[in-house]
């Protein structure tokens, strides 16, 4: 047998008023309104511009924890450096405004701290230290110079811009994506990325990349937001998203409700199936 929950006493709304204290006036606006509502459907019968109904709603279904008794890991399977943190060395900040920082210096104190990634024939990114002195006299994202142009936003709240800065890792076809904050007068990298990329994008207080993926018809969709817990952004967004193209028809919907399988049985048991979740536009994956 079934049971109803009581009905809730009266609360406040969001300006504190009182809510249900005059049920009756208000069943008597509600009739009236009911009545007045027909009347002038009778009178709009016929109308183009009526109202149409839209289909049945789907039937919303609860997350059902899977394995149970699976233990939970105590720490991850892989180290991807989520906080990526480090104080540029070398940098000034005059008077604290990193408006004054030249992008180019910070490419190039970036460059001689990690020697091993562009300096020698054999370095990956050979290609980006040899085209820094075009970045002379003709500044970021001129001619061949590697750098691209700086933007300003702040990104973590306390009024203030960050430094948004790009760099081509040549001779591949890689971006370099970092943002740049200052602390206690110093530059300070609280974001970092290398990747093939076919967008960038600033969103409110988030950076978005885009980048092509294996799958045709699909592009990776990542985002970074400010953390203030780990003075960092961090990847808060992972998701493989479809850029375009003739959208798949729904599936058929199916009784909701994962059933496992009987114990002793095969993988292959239909009955382990009988829940798949519909596909949408975004399918988030939790690695690449």
């Amino acid at each position: 047998m079934p049971h109803h929950r009581p009905a809730p006493p009266p609360r406040a709304d969001r300006h504190g008023r009182a809510r249900g204290n005059r049920r009756g006036v208000r069943r008597t606006v509600l009739a009236a309104g009911v009545v007045g509502l027909l009347v002038a459907a009778g009178a709009a019968c016929g109308d183009a511009g009526g109202l149409e109904g839209a289909g049945s709603t789907p039937t919303a279904v609860s997350p059902e924890r899977l394995w149970p008794d699976l233990p939970p890991a105590s720490s991850p399977a892989f180290d991807i450096d989520e906080v990526n943190t480090e104080v540029v060395k070398g940098v000034t900040v005059p008077g604290g405004a990193i408006r004054r920082v030249a992008p180019v210096e910070v490419v190039r104190r970036e460059i001689a701290a990690h020697p091993d990634d562009y300096d020698g024939s054999t370095a990956p990114y050979r290609g980006t230290a040899a085209r820094m002195p075009d970045c002379d006299g003709s500044g970021p994202e001129r001619g061949r110079c590697p750098v691209l142009r700086a933007y300003y936003r702040d990104l973590t709240g306390d009024g203030r811009d960050e430094l948004t800065l790009g760099f081509r890792l040549l001779p591949g076809e890689l971006t370099a994506v970092r943002v740049y904050t200052v602390e206690k007068g110093r530059l300070v990298q609280i974001m970092g990325w290398e990747d093939a990329v076919s967008g960038v994008e600033l969103a409110g207080r988030s950076l978005i990349i885009r980048s092509p993926s294996e799958v045709a018809g699909y592009e990776y969709r990542l985002q970074w937001t400010w953390d203030a817990d780990q003075n960092a952004m961090l990847l808060t967004h992972d998701e493989m998203r479809r850029t375009g193209g003739r959208p798949h028809a729904p599936r058929p919907t199916r009784t909701p409700g994962a059933t496992p399988a009987p114990s002793g049985t095969g993988t292959g048991s239909s009955s382990a199936a009988t829940a798949s979740p519909s596909p949408t536009g975004t399918a988030a994956v939790g690695g690449r």
